[in-house]
């Protein structure tokens, strides 16, 4: 047989200090260090110690002058909520702990991920309708200011002139061929037209929007309405007040 073949280990590393054979430099870094410092001399002496290469002074209290505040040392930790719900379910399931697969784990941190993107993606939808609204100004309800508002009709009168005449006229009573008069037919009334633009029938919008534009394009033509505006427009609310005081 042939025998091991040993090799004398390479010492990479420096050895060990030991107590009893103490280096002479380590032993005066330990006199400078207990003595007390040195005051200040003159400078025929500072000369004289500065050309002795073997005497220094080592700087005592280095970190003396550093001020570190209890707030910088404290940490907070970010709270996962997914790792809560994970460990609750765990807890909930019992103290067997189930070993999951592969497809399972790479299920989990699909969710994970998928969470965190939504997150982002709220979080950017939120500060775009913050922006969105600090830039558009604050003007309310204007559904009282439309109403008090007047028509076109109401201001001129050559445009009142020529209104059409809301609703039928009421049938006075047909007459049989006989000669004899259908009385029963003076009671009946036809429905009222709804006035709400949502309730209207297609034919009764069409009417509706004619006529506000051939009031409109008359207003436009009219001189007095060119002239001031906006003092027709003050009487017309005026009017408007009083008729509401008057009905309440």
């Amino acid at each position: 047989m042939v025998g091991k073949i040993t090799r004398s280990r390479q010492r990479l590393h420096q050895g060990a200090v030991h107590m009893e054979g103490r280096n002479p430099i380590s032993l005066k870094l330990d006199v400078q260090l207990n003595r007390e410092p040195a005051r200040p001399e003159p400078h025929g002496k500072a000369g004289n110690n500065a050309k002795d290469g073997e005497t220094f002074t080592f700087p005592r209290g280095i970190f003396a002058g550093t001020k570190i505040t209890p707030e910088a040392l404290v940490q907070t930790l970010k709270y996962d909520e997914t790792s809560a719900v994970r460990t609750a379910e765990r807890q909930k399931g019992g103290g067997k702990r189930m070993h999951q697969s592969k497809k399972d784990k790479m299920k989990e941190r699909r969710e994970r991920w998928l969470n965190k993107i939504n997150a982002i993606k709220l979080a950017r939808e939120q500060q775009v309708a913050l922006a969105r609204r600090k830039a558009t100004p604050v003007v309310g309800d204007m559904k009282p200011l439309a109403d008090a508002l007047p028509e076109l009709c109401q201001l001129l009168p050559s445009v009142r002139a020529h209104a059409p005449i809301s609703g039928l006229r009421k049938q006075r009573g047909r007459t049989h061929p006989r000669g004899h008069v259908l009385s029963h037919m003076r009671a009946v009334k036809k429905k009222a037209e709804p006035t709400d633009y949502c309730q209207m029938k297609p034919a009764q919008k069409r009417k509706l929007l004619e006529v506000e534009a051939s009031r409109f394009s008359e207003a436009v033509k009219d001189p007095t309405f060119k002239a001031n505006p906006l003092v027709a427009i003050g009487e017309h609310l005026r009017k408007r007040l009083r008729q509401e005081d008057e009905q309440s």
